[in-house]
C-alpha cells in the first residue's frame, strides 16, 4: 500500500506551488504559484499567528459582504494598499507626452447620459459653478474627433451617486469632443473628501495615521478607438491633501488651476450671473499598439 505523503512545514510551499502549476492556462498557472510563493513567504516572515489568519479571513469577508453593485469594497482597498497605482503605472507606461493614468476607483458606474458641449451635468446641485474645457489631440498635435469623454465626481459633501439611494444620474456625464478636438463641460467644483470609512478598509485605515482624504478631483475616462484607453483625474491646484492621497493617486502633470472668473461670459458661450471658475486641460492620448 502506498503511503500517503505528509506534507510538513519545509515542504508545504513546494507541495502547493506543484498543484497549482497543473493549471491549464500558462499565465493562471504562473499568477498561482507566485501567489502561493509570496502567501507562505508573508506568513513564515510575520511567523503568522492563527488568530491573524482568522482575523484576516474575517475581514476579507466583511469586505465581499459589503459590496454591491455599487460600492467596490475590494477595489478600495487594493487603492488604499496601493496595488491600484502600481497595476496602473505597469501597464500604462505612456511616453511623457501624453497624459498620465491614475486610479479608476470605487466609484464608476456605466452608462452615464451624453450631455451637448457646456450641459450642465450638475443640474443644479449646489456648489461653485465650474466650466472645464479643452482639447483632445494625439502626441503628434491632431486632433482627436469624436472623443467620448466620461466624466464623474463627488458632490459638494464629498459624496458620490454610486454612495446613494438614487435612480438618476447624479454629477456624472459623457461630453464627446467637436470637429478640432475640443470639448467643454459644466459642473460644479469638486471638494476633497474621505474614504468611505464605514466598512472593513475605513476601519482598518482608522487604525494607523494614514489622512483618509483625498484631494479635490474629477474623474475622466477616454477609450477612443485607436488610441490607448485612458483612466485618469484632474486635481484642483493647492488643494489639500495632494501630498498625502489615500490612494496614491496624484501626478504633478493632472494639477490644474481653478480661475476665479466674475459674473459674464462663460466657455460655452453663454453667460453666468454669478461668479464662476474656469479650469483648461488639454488631454494628450497614445496611438494603440
Amino acid at each position: 500500500m502506498t503511503q500517503p505523503t505528509t506534507v510538513t512545514e519545509d515542504t508545504i510551499t513546494d507541495a502547493a506551488v506543484a498543484r497549482w502549476a497543473t493549471a491549464h492556462d500558462p499565465r493562471t498557472a504562473e499568477l498561482m504559484t507566485a501567489l502561493v510563493r509570496h502567501l507562505h513567504d508573508f506568513a513564515r516572515e510575520t511567523r503568522l499567528t492563527e488568530d491573524e489568519w482568522m482575523a484576516a479571513v474575517r475581514w476579507l469577508t466583511a469586505t465581499g459582504q459589503i459590496s454591491d453593485d455599487k460600492r467596490e469594497e475590494f477595489i478600495l482597498a487594493s487603492d488604499v494598499l496601493g496595488l491600484s497605482m502600481l497595476v496602473v503605472q505597469q501597464n500604462h507606461r505612456l511616453d511623457p507626452a501624453a497624459t498620465p493614468a491614475t486610479v479608476l476607483g470605487p466609484f464608476h458606474i456605466d452608462g452615464s447620459p451624453e450631455k451637448a458641449s457646456g450641459e450642465d451635468m450638475s443640474d443644479g446641485l449646489p456648489g461653485d459653478p465650474l466650466f472645464v474645457h479643452g482639447s483632445v489631440r494625439a502626441l503628434d498635435g491632431t486632433p482627436v474627433t469624436g472623443a467620448v469623454l466620461d466624466v464623474w465626481q463627488s458632490d459638494a459633501d464629498g459624496t458620490y451617486e454610486a454612495q446613494l439611494d438614487v435612480d438618476e444620474a447624479r454629477l456624472r456625464a459623457k461630453y464627446t469632443t467637436g470637429d478640432d478636438g475640443g470639448y467643454c463641460l459644466r459642473t460644479i467644483a469638486p471638494l476633497g473628501y474621505a474614504i468611505p470609512m464605514d466598512g472593513p478598509v475605513g476601519d482598518l485605515v482608522s487604525r494607523t495615521d494614514i489622512s483618509p482624504m483625498r484631494p479635490a478631483h474629477i474623474h475622466f475616462l477616454l477609450a477612443v478607438p485607436g488610441y490607448e484607453p485612458l483612466i485618469t483625474h484632474l486635481f484642483r491646484e493647492g488643494t489639500e491633501f495632494l501630498d498625502s492621497d489615500v490612494v496614491f493617486g496624484v501626478r504633478h502633470e493632472l494639477v490644474v488651476d481653478f480661475t476665479r472668473r466674475e459674473p459674464g461670459p462663460t466657455p460655452d458661450g453663454g453667460h453666468s450671473e454669478v461668479p464662476w471658475y474656469e479650469a483648461r486641460y488639454d488631454f494628450v492620448l497614445q496611438p494603440a499598439g
